[in-house]
């Protein structure tokens, strides 16, 4: 089963809401749509599912051109951020909603909801009605629905936002499982990178409804094309600042230099933008070739066993977090290291080149 947008796009009222966006994703793991608040994700989900029209370009589900059907005929499936179950009915007439509308044998429909209920752990709360489930429970209704429905195509909007820490951990780890070996293509959208490492499967960066980059979520975590596509996928925020290049050597505003090594050290002098993660600027040297940064430190938070620090170097604010408790103190100037190695090197397009 695959699901291929092919030029497809979003006008609402004169405002682009998805530009030209060419992708295709298929079963077998989970398809993120990973930006930030903004960035396009249900708006293109909105697309997939039939829910809003196309300005432009076609739909395909499995080769079969969906552009002008109605969600009904897509047989889709869409899980908000919001718990959407019908309050009047039960949690057994909930999941069994949309078989009935598909006038589904009594019998098949008990089978299906029963299945559906036991893998969300429902069984016992059938008889009840959604208010009187918790909100975890809530939304194991609706997913439980979607998985009762055996549809082509399963959209999930966010649909751990509005859990508590202690269920999105839970339903986060279980999801995969829930939808391997059920044929459907899962187009799950989340803001946060954390969740799409922890999903695998494939990614789609989006920035200002536009696909950016689209492959195996490792790999675009490990080699994202372009400068934007290094800050969408990275929470906290990814360090960036100009350097010039002479020789082998880097120079940071601040007059702050060091040796290229490895592939940029091949590259033309000139200026660059480097990036490097959080959790490779630290308080505590861990490797001879380590740089030295010094910043004013203007926001300090621990978190568990990590502590974050986001400091003022020169024109630039970055983040350092690392593991432990580090005594930071707001207004401090202090010392950092930051592990060069790790770094991206960008041209002043915004494209990777090393």
């Amino acid at each position: 089963m695959t699901i291929e947008l092919k030029e497809a796009s979003k006008v609402v009222r004169g405002i682009t809401h998805i530009k030209p966006t060419s992708l295709k994703m298929e079963t077998g793991h989970f398809n993120v749509l990973l930006g930030q608040t903004g960035a396009g994700k249900t708006s293109l989900i909105k697309l997939m599912a039939g829910l809003d029209p196309l300005a432009s370009g076609q739909i395909f589900l499995n080769g079969e051109d969906v552009s002008t059907q109605s969600t009904q005929k897509r047989n889709i499936s869409l899980v908000h951020q919001f718990f959407v179950n019908y309050p009047h009915m039960t949690v057994f007439e909930n999941i069994a909603s949309p078989l009935r509308v598909a006038g589904m044998a009594k019998s098949e429909i008990e089978g299906r909801v029963q299945e559906a209920a036991d893998i969300l752990q429902l069984g016992p709360m059938l008889k009840r009605r959604p208010q009187e489930l918790s909100g975890g429970q809530q939304q194991r209704c609706a997913l439980a629905r979607a998985i009762a429905k055996e549809s082509r195509a399963v959209f999930l909007d966010e649909p751990l936002a509005n859990l508590d820490y202690k269920l999105r951990e839970e339903l986060r780890e279980q999801l995969p499982e829930l939808f391997a070996g059920r044929g459907a293509v899962v187009v799950y959208a989340t803001s946060e990178p954390e969740e799409a490492l922890l999903l695998g499967g494939h990614t789609a960066l989006m920035d200002d409804g536009v696909v950016t980059q689209f492959g195996r979520t490792a790999e675009i975590y490990r080699n994202p094309a372009t400068l934007t596509a290094a800050r969408v996928f990275s929470d906290p925020p990814i360090n960036a600042a100009r350097i010039m290049k002479t020789g082998s050597e880097a120079r940071l505003p601040t007059g702050v230099t060091w040796e290229i090594r490895g592939r940029a050290a091949k590259l033309p002098d000139g200026e660059y933008t480097i990036a490097v993660r959080p959790h490779h600027v630290v308080p505590v040297q861990s490797g001879e070739r380590d740089v030295a940064v010094n910043g004013t430190v203007q926001v300090t938070e621990l978190s568990g066993s990590e502590s974050s620090a986001h400091f003022q170097m020169g024109e630039d604010g970055w983040v350092s977090l690392s593991h432990g408790v580090h005594p930071y103190k707001v207004g401090d100037d202090h010392r950092f290291y930051v592990d060069v190695s790790k770094a991206f090197y960008f041209a002043q397009d915004g494209r990777l080149v090393a």
